[in-house]
């Protein structure tokens, strides 16, 4: 496990200009005025995002043997009042972002997030970021862990997240926003086991 990058303190809230100069190896964010910066992550992290994001994307975003209706993004830049957040996947029904702007980022919350947990951000993600993302009104949040291979859904219910299914190996889950079709949780794990 790397332990979190340091980054020199600031005796003021952190800026969008702070964040820019930071090494680009780092994936940047600020949260509640404060600038926190972490390694890429690990290749089996790499896998688990790019894996889950064919399998929402195509059905969803693509409309391929699915449903269709929404935006699939991996890693976009959100600019949600005065944070700056970059989830690992994120998605906007369509009926809220009718075209995707021609930005480098959004500032419109999305529906749902995802991310892969590293064991140097996930105490990070599951609070700070969290509370962001529920003051942003983000319906759905999901939290993937390539570690104990599972996947955790939650759901916002008023201020508060709901536990909306935990799963786990090489179960089958259909979980919103995306029940309508069957995720195969095997095939985000970075050693999937063999079709039975």
């Amino acid at each position: 496990m790397q332990p979190m990058p340091r980054v020199p303190p600031l005796d003021r809230p952190a800026t969008y200009e702070d964040l820019v100069r930071l090494p680009d190896h780092l994936v940047a964010e600020i949260v509640d005025g404060e600038l926190h910066a972490s390694p890429r992550p690990a290749l089996w992290h790499s896998r688990a995002e790019l894996s889950l994001g064919r399998a929402i994307g195509g059905p969803y975003d693509d409309g391929i043997d699915g449903p269709g209706g929404w935006w699939i993004l991996a890693e976009p830049e959100l600019h949600l009042g005065r944070n700056v957040l970059v989830p690992d996947l994120a998605g906007w029904r369509r009926s809220r972002m009718a075209e995707l702007p021609d930005a480098a980022y959004s500032s419109l919350a999305p529906d749902w997030v995802c991310k892969v947990l590293s064991p140097s951000t996930a105490s990070f993600d599951r609070v700070k970021k969290l509370a962001v993302y529920a003051r942003k009104a983000v319906a759905h949040v999901w939290f993937v862990d390539p570690a104990l291979r599972t996947l955790e859904v939650l759901k916002l219910d008023g201020p508060r997240w709901v536990l909306a299914g935990s799963y786990a190996e090489n179960e089958v889950v259909r979980a919103e926003p995306f029940a309508e079709i069957g995720l195969e949780l095997r095939r985000l794990w970075a050693d999937p086991p063999p079709l039975a």
